[in-house]
């Protein structure tokens, strides 16, 4: 490599027009979880000492301990919850920077508290969960400190929804209607919610603690090793010189990213700093160049293999092994992304964005010879997935991989300060989802307890008239709404507890179902009004935030059909796949997909007319209909008319060109 390269290169990976704490401060605005303090001194030294032996315990239980599952989970939850009190301060107008007293008190209570359960856990069983009367003041305080905890960590919506399910266990009798049921003694929930595993320590605390943290901690080494930075740089090879190349670039870079990070905000914040300066450079506007950032960003997490925790939550819920979760996720997740890439580049084609430079890139040889190295991980991770291992064991495999591959090159060799801060931030980045999966174990509780999941399943179900698709709008509106004041684990656990019920009441695939609720509580993070990856986007590129989040609608507009798709066709989940009906199924989507950037956009080789739009619109809903003549019919119009819209077209304006 000529010494001209890798100074250009870091020219363009360093283009941004906010510095560290600019980028810090706008993240801190939409996303609670990165509002934690920075400590120094004795405290600083503690907190690390505490995450660092959280995450050593979780490799050790991933690898050679053997631990009850719920002792995994309270010890797992002690941890969380003591750290949040020391990192998160109880107002924004909290300290940034030191500990109050009262927040160390909490923090020893906590500790106390769900620490009993670890120490007491055999007597506890051997009783059978009988309450001892001291333990409902244990419970009763485990409670309050984990909704406290919880609105520091995860926002204030949560934990009121928690509360809320707790009310109605207690005031069932006073219930209207179908609503109604005999209501429990306080003893009685606090006794269901502590000491059982029906609870707070349920299901969900249980994938946070086992899977979610392990792949977290994964990402936290592959991170740290250089990670982030090569896929920034794969993407830019392989994108940045094509037509509105920084938006391919954005595209490309986030879905990779989104194999090692399940945040939407998160990912624009950390690709989004280089990726939408350089959109604005080559003349995206700045809030499509948001847009773009924020609907790339999303889509990592419902990338495989991470898919922001829910593969791995909605294996245990269906009892279905993870990788065939993973397998299901894969077709829709890359018709997403094909459509933002063909939206961002007919986007290009139509105001004629050149890319960047070929100077001014990396070359892709140079790319992968520097780290290429970096993507053993991820090939040891799939390995030991596809050799039947569970996803614990490889993300364990996966850590060590990145500590031994990081070694072959100086400049991501880790040492032992690399170590300990990859296990530091692996540690303090699963926090937020432990929170969360404690405080959805209220309303999965209740659930339990009051049958209420089944009572709201019939609601929707007789509300739809037993009718099918009034039903999906249900669950669709529902997952949207709860989508966008819930983190997308905490959302898709309420609504696959109380919403796909009644999807799968009406015959739907149990998979289908649960992936539809899933979906729709991601898009929430681009759906106005609240929508928080598109705002984050907006920041950066100094742009309207409604504007952007309703650019980024328009450019995610295929998400919104892709779950009615596999609902009708579970075919495109891989359930049951008939080659040929698969390949005519996904072959007419991508038609759909190019009609409707073409139709929103209003260009396809050259300017099209309104009637032309008109025609393209509905022809590309057809492609997503679950009867395959319909695909066939729809798909065969299009292609004519793609054929005759370019051979109209002027050969210097020619999608075809590139």
């Amino acid at each position: 490599m000529a010494p001209g390269e890798t100074k250009t290169r870091a020219s363009v990976l360093d283009t941004a027009p906010m510095d560290e704490a600019e980028v810090q401060k706008l993240v801190e605005k939409y996303d609670v979880e990165s509002r934690y303090r920075r400590l120094s001194g004795m405290p600083a030294k503690i907190l690390k000492a505490w995450l660092v032996a959280m995450t050593a315990f979780h490799l050790y239980t991933a690898s050679i301990g053997v631990l009850p599952i719920a002792i995994i989970r309270a010890v797992h939850l002690t941890f969380a919850i003591v750290a949040v009190f020391i990192l998160y301060p109880a107002t924004q107008k909290g300290s940034k920077t030191s500990v109050p007293w009262y927040d160390w008190i909490l923090a020893g209570l906590s500790c106390g508290v769900i620490g009993y359960i670890v120490v007491m856990f055999n007597d506890i069983s051997r009783r059978g969960a009988l309450p001892l009367p001291y333990e409902i003041v244990l419970g009763a305080a485990a409670i309050v400190l984990i909704l406290e905890g919880g609105r520091r960590i995860v926002g204030n919506v949560l934990p009121v929804l928690s509360s809320l399910f707790l009310l109605y266990c207690y005031f069932g009798r006073v219930m209207p209607g179908m609503f109604m049921h005999r209501g429990y003694s306080l003893s009685r929930i606090i006794q269901h919610m502590y000491l059982t595993p029906e609870g707070i320590f349920g299901v969900a605390l249980g994938v946070s603690a086992t899977f979610v943290v392990m792949f977290i901690i994964f990402g936290s080494f592959l991170g740290r090793s250089g990670g982030a930075r090569f896929f920034n740089e794969l993407a830019l090879a392989l994108a940045g010189s094509s037509p509105g190349g920084p938006a391919k670039v954005a595209v490309v870079a986030s879905g990779l990213l989104g194999t090692i990070n399940g945040s939407s905000v998160a990912n624009v914040a950390t690709t989004g700093t280089f990726t939408i300066p350089l959109m604005k450079r080559v003349g995206y506007q700045p809030e499509y160049a948001g847009a773009v950032e924020a609907c790339a960003s999303t889509g990592g997490q419902l990338m495989p293999p991470i898919m922001g925790a829910g593969a791995f939550i909605m294996s245990e819920f269906l009892g279905i092994p993870y990788l065939r979760i993973a397998a299901a996720a894969i077709i829709p997740a890359l018709l997403y992304y094909s459509a933002i890439f063909v939206n961002v580049h007919v986007r290009a084609r139509k105001q004629n964005l050149k890319g960047l430079s070929r100077d001014e890139l990396p070359v892709i040889r140079e790319v992968l010879k520097k780290d290429g190295h970096l993507l053993i991980p991820i090939a040891v991770v799939i390995a030991t997935l596809l050799m039947k291992y569970t996803p614990v064991v490889a993300a364990f495999f996966g850590v060590v991989s990145v500590v031994v591959v990081s070694q072959l090159r100086p400049h991501t060799r880790m040492g032992l300060k690399n170590i300990l801060e990859a296990m530091e931030e692996g540690a303090r980045g699963s926090l937020g989802v432990a929170m969360a999966c404690a405080l959805v174990g209220f309303v999965v509780g209740t659930s339990s307890l009051t049958s209420l999941g089944l009572t709201i399943s019939n609601n929707i179900i007789e509300l739809s008239g037993g009718k099918l698709f009034p039903t999906l709008i249900m669950a669709m509106v529902a997952s949207l709404v709860l989508g966008m004041g819930l983190p997308t684990t905490a959302n898709y656990i309420v609504c696959s507890t109380i919403v796909a019920p009644a999807l799968i009441g009406m015959n739907v695939l149990p998979l289908a179902a649960h992936m539809f609720v899933f979906y729709f509580g991601i898009m929430a993070d681009l759906t106005p009004p609240v929508c928080l990856a598109a705002f984050t986007g907006a920041g950066i590129a100094g742009a309207q935030p409604g504007k952007t989040g309703l650019t980024a609608t328009k450019i995610a507009l295929v998400a919104y059909f892709i779950p009615y798709s596999f609902i009708y066709t579970p075919m495109i989940l891989l359930q049951a796949p008939n080659l040929v009906h698969l390949v005519i199924l996904v072959g007419s989507s991508l038609l759909g997909i190019v009609s409707l950037a073409a139709s929103l956009e209003g260009w396809l080789f050259r300017e099209l007319k309104a009637v032309e739009r008109a025609a393209l619109l509905p022809l590309a809903v057809a492609t997503f209909m679950p009867q395959v003549s319909v695909n066939l019919v729809s798909g065969g119009l299009l292609a004519v008319l793609f054929f005759l819209l370019k051979k109209t077209a002027k050969p210097e304006t020619a999608l075809a060109e590139n």
